[in-house]
């Protein structure tokens, strides 16, 4: 398969689409909208003319914190998701730092990160 990668066009309507592809809650279009402007690289990849995966790198010029790495469920364990990580790090190439789900944990750390903190979740009630 070739993949096409877009730098720097991730727009609501595919930001939105990609979320909803793994079931992630959406923002409202003005905040998306407002993080997106505010996102300092980001990496859109397309089959054909469809969305299939993103990333985002959002940060100071000092720190970098890698955002929302989508892939649809019927590209994943493809290579996708690691070209997109690529991607970002190379565009920004200085600290980074995620917070990743339990379930992306092993994939950044096969990257070559380390957990500094381990996330806690809480509920009252």
């Amino acid at each position: 398969m070739n993949f096409a990668f877009k730098e720097n066009q991730l727009d609501y309507e595919t930001y939105y689409i990609l979320r909803k592809s793994v079931k992630w809650n959406n923002w409202s279009r003005e905040q998306a909208e407002i993080a997106l402007e505010n996102s300092y690289y980001t990496v859109t990849v397309f089959d054909n003319k469809v969305p299939i995966g993103m990333g985002r790198a959002v940060g100071d010029g000092i720190y970098f914190m890698i955002m929302d790495i989508v892939v649809r469920p019927e590209y994943q364990r493809m290579g996708i998701g690691t070209a997109i990580c690529i991607k970002l790090e190379e565009a920004v190439q200085v600290t980074i730092v995620t917070h990743a789900s339990i379930s992306a944990k092993s994939f950044f750390e096969k990257r070559g990160y380390r957990v500094v903190k381990e996330q806690k979740v809480e509920r009252q009630g």
